[in-house]
């Protein structure tokens, strides 16, 4: 992780002493900027008018997006990049993470850097690290020679007026930059690598943390009747697992959050297309998500009571794989006629929610998987869909992902959607038509929630990214770690009282 340093501002940037030579500074700024006065007029007499030059030519105004590069504009500096994040009554989180990632990645190549905030861009100070973290983030694990355009960049000064208060929300921010990574990771691991008994053991270093882990394997969840994960199962030679991550924040019911751990998905009998199948692995990405809030909410020492439960499987064919037509016992007792095997997820999530619900009667649950394709085709990679059964928990969700950039979009449910999973010969079955199939989806799984306020987040257009963000390079994202932390923070005893 990058090795961020907080301390008082840089002298040269107040008109006292020389830069260091060859110094590598980042300057975030909107608008208001004047390169005759301030910091700005400071940096420019240091560089011999460089500043003033160079921005003229690049028409920079320090809009959102703008950015001008001066590359060793005198001895003493190697670069000065100008980074703007537009409108000082515009500014909030997400841009100024967006902008500390795009201050990473302007300074990539080289080991380490300054960065300087004017303005009320310092109010932000804490989130542009954050940001600068999760963009400098890379998975690297399997290249035996290191890749031309691998990140240099080892550690970034950052210099605020008020070096104790931003250090100290940094820290705050920082275990949960741990827990995305944990969940980019992850979801970055081979299939070959992350079989379920090996993601089940990797969760159990939550314990090192303090979080209680609890292990059920496939004849334990057999014995209790996880009928509809264990057909799911039961064409691959990898055991399933169900792993449940336990953090007492407080004496209060738990806030509940479910991760469908499907460590690949070929389809099944019902097998997907050649074309993409290798990005199956990330259909854990729900999974990798609880796993990485688990561990966010226990570096920082959340003040709630958090309960994570995911449901790890792979969905293989073979002589016993499960069959278009079979029809399952679900934990909650109720049958299903599985008529697509690709239409998995919800088989797992459906006896991991039910047995949520009873074991821990918890205040309010949060499920997520790459569940449907629909749901791209709704929202693109945008946006995750949203559904729930209550107003309140869909609001705060809302709210989160819109103040971490994890944004969410609430999709419509109801009776009439509930009608398409009759089936002739069981309780329902796990498929209706290609209309509204994310949202059938969402009524499928909440007919394992009772009345306890629930929410479903479908992630399938953005568990992954095909190219590159400010704060996170092309792959795995990470999303939802960022949001479930938010969440909790929004139910600790401080927030709900502010």
């Amino acid at each position: 992780m990058l090795d961020i340093q907080i301390q008082a501002p840089f002298p040269i940037l107040q008109g006292k002493g020389a830069p260091e030579s060859e110094q590598t500074l980042v300057l975030l700024t909107g608008p208001d900027f004047d390169v005759a006065n301030g910091p700005f007029a400071h940096l420019d007499a240091a560089t011999g008018g460089a500043l003033r030059r160079a921005t003229a030519i690049s028409r920079f105004k320090g809009q959102r997006d703008q950015s001008c590069v001066l590359l060793a504009p005198c001895a003493a500096f190697a670069r000065i990049v100008l980074i703007g994040c537009g409108p000082a009554d515009e500014l909030d989180i997400p841009t100024m993470e967006a902008a500390g990632g795009q201050a990473a990645k302007a300074v990539r190549d080289t080991t380490h850097a300054d960065l300087a905030l004017a303005g009320r861009c310092a109010d932000f100070a804490a989130h542009a690290a954050y940001g600068a973290a999760l963009g400098r983030y890379s998975f690297d694990l399997y290249h035996t020679d290191e890749p031309e355009n691998a990140p240099q960049l080892q550690r970034l000064h950052i210099g605020v007026e008020n070096p104790d208060s931003v250090r100290a929300e940094w820290e705050s921010l920082r275990a949960v930059a741990q827990g995305v990574f944990r969940a980019r990771d992850l979801v970055s691991e081979p299939p070959n690598v992350l079989t379920p008994p090996e993601f089940a053991r990797r969760i159990e270093g939550l314990r090192d943390l303090g979080v209680e882990v609890e292990i059920l394997d496939a004849a334990k969840l057999a014995e209790l009747g996880f009928g509809a994960l264990l057909g799911v199962a039961q064409g691959s030679d990898q055991e399933a697992r169900v792993a449940i991550m336990r953090y007492r924040g407080s004496e209060e019911a738990p806030l509940a959050f479910i991760g469908k751990g499907v460590t690949f998905d070929s389809g099944g009998i019902s097998i997907k297309p050649a074309a993409g199948m290798d990005e199956m692995k990330t259909d854990m990405g729900g999974a990798a998500a609880v796993v990485g809030a688990m561990e966010a909410v226990a570096r920082r020492k959340a003040k709630t009571h958090v309960i994570g439960v995911v449901g790890l499987v792979e969905n293989m064919l073979s002589g016993n794989a499960q069959r278009p037509g079979d029809v399952v016992r679900s934990y909650a007792g109720k049958t299903i006629e599985v008529l697509n095997t690709d239409a998995e997820g919800r088989l797992v999530l459906a006896d991991v929610l039910a047995y949520a619900k009873e074991r821990f009667q918890p205040r309010l649950m949060v499920d997520l998987a790459t569940l449907t394709g629909a749901i791209v085709v709704s929202l693109g990679h945008i946006r995750a869909g949203l559904f729930s059964n209550d107003d309140a928990l869909a609001n705060a969700l809302f709210e989160a992902g819109e103040q971490t950039g994890e944004a969410v979009w609430r999709m419509p449910m109801g009776k009439a959607y509930d009608r398409q999973l009759r089936s002739d010969i069981a309780d329902m079955k796990n498929i209706t038509g290609r209309p509204g199939s994310s949202i059938t989806a969402a009524q499928f799984l909440a007919r394992f929630v009772g009345d306890t306020p629930w929410a479903h987040l479908d992630i399938a257009g953005v568990a992954w990214r095909s190219d590159a963000a400010p704060q996170c390079p092309k792959g795995a994202t990470g999303f939802g770690v960022r949001l479930l932390d938010a969440l909790v923070r929004h139910h600790e005893p401080e927030t709900a009282s502010a």
